[in-house]
């Protein structure tokens, strides 16, 4: 008999042997492997024995209980002869502990009392009243937790100068496009508090800019030849392939952003009159025509690649548990590997805005009005459109004057 078989007979798992197999149960309908759910049970059942053997009571499980779970020196019965637990076996008990709290048979975690309470307001007037994503209000959030420390509770007490101070500190630690990031994250927060009575106004008018010169880089894009290498490349891979194509395809035609793609819902499909209907920046709803190529590769990864499970987002991991992509930055990640697959070992970028920006030289070069590029990549002014007109070679040699040589001063 194997050890884990015989690890079975001697680990008593007491009254928490029933939602052991529930605990099983629940990782299988998630779609876990058998050999995954294996690894998960046994460490669920060394940890109920450990219980037992100790004499913790289930209504004592929290969060410092598995902790002294991973450090004690096991000598439990099983052969086991650890002098600590492992990481990854901890955190498999864990995972069995928040089973149990979810079902309600231990407790539920202590919810420890945020030190900055406006927050929660803040994020409910982002949601309400600015029309933001949650990915947008969770980076906001996340830097306003880096920036309070230094600025205070007392909100009342802010003033330009101290504001002024922690931007300037903040400018010698990081980056201009990460400081941009954090000052627009302060300049929100400052009006919401002026609006709310809970600060002086105009506060956020106090917070120096970052310069930059606006759009006087060049568009970073790839030729057509190298996006239809980019997309072939998925035809390498023996797990996400058609998922993959489907996601470089949409940033490639139709110049979506990384959040677009990993926002998109089934219901956002529109297979009758071949539309798909995005929500873009501040809740702005729009419907773009669907490429055939687009559409084909979109019903073949849903039919025969998605994985079967009750999720509304069209793209989902390719692992169990079978979620949707928790961060924008997945499908960065996607188009960075499909680069390297491709063989472009120079690309300008790497991120999923280089298709994006693509997509949009493409169609100026074909001809496209700056209003139709416009309309596609769903900007709002013009001048953002007219960045692409930079490498626009063919229409800038129309209106270039010839070199008038010497002149006479």
């Amino acid at each position: 008999m194997d050890t884990d078989k015989r690890n079975h007979w001697f680990l008593d798992p007491g009254p928490l042997s029933q939602w052991i197999d529930r605990f099983a149960a629940d990782l299988a309908a998630q779609r876990y492997t058998p050999l995954t759910i294996e690894n998960y049970t046994d460490a669920a059942r060394h940890f109920a024995a450990w219980l037992g053997i100790t004499g913790i009571s289930i209504d004592f499980i929290d969060d410092d209980v598995v902790r002294r779970f991973a450090a004690h020196r096991c000598r439990c019965p099983g052969g086991r002869q650890w002098s600590h637990v492992s990481q990854k076996y901890s955190r498999r008990a864990a995972r069995f502990v928040v089973f149990l709290q979810s079902a309600g048979v231990a407790p539920p975690p202590l919810k420890v009392a945020s030190p900055y309470p406006l927050l929660d307001a803040y994020r409910t007037w982002l949601r309400a009243h600015r029309g933001l994503s949650e990915r947008t209000i969770a980076r906001h959030l996340r830097q306003l937790h880096k920036l309070l420390p230094e600025l205070g509770t007392a909100t009342l007490d802010y003033d330009a100068a101290g504001i002024r101070n922690v931007v300037r500190e903040w400018r010698k630690r990081t980056g201009p496009g990460d400081l941009r990031t954090i000052t627009s994250a302060l300049r929100s927060y400052l009006r919401f508090l002026a609006g709310a009575g809970l600060c002086r106004p105009n506060l956020d008018q106090a917070i120096p800019p970052v310069l930059q010169w606006r759009l006087s880089s060049l568009p970073r894009y790839l030729t057509t030849t190298d996006v239809q290498r980019v997309v072939a490349s998925c035809d390498q891979l023996n797990r996400g392939r058609l998922r993959d194509r489907a996601i470089l395809l949409l940033l490639a035609r139709l110049g979506l952003r990384a959040g677009d793609v990993a926002g998109l819902k089934l219901r956002d499909i529109d297979w009758t009159s071949g539309m798909l209907r995005l929500s873009g920046k501040a809740r702005r709803q729009v419907r773009l025509p669907l490429p055939q190529d687009v559409g084909d590769a979109l019903l073949a990864y849903i039919e025969q690649e998605r994985p079967r499970v009750p999720q509304e987002a069209v793209f989902l991991m390719m692992t169990a548990p079978y979620r949707s992509f928790a961060q924008s930055s997945y499908i960065s990640t996607i188009v960075a590997l499909a680069l390297k697959r491709a063989g472009i070992s120079d690309p300008p970028s790497t991120g999923a805005s280089l298709l994006r920006h693509s997509a949009a030289t493409t169609m100026l070069r074909s001809g496209a009005t700056l209003e139709a590029v416009g309309t596609m990549l769903r900007h709002r002014s013009l001048d953002m459109t007219a960045h692409y007109a930079k490498v626009d070679i063919a229409m800038l040699e129309q209106i270039a004057q010839p070199w008038p040589g010497d002149v006479a001063c």
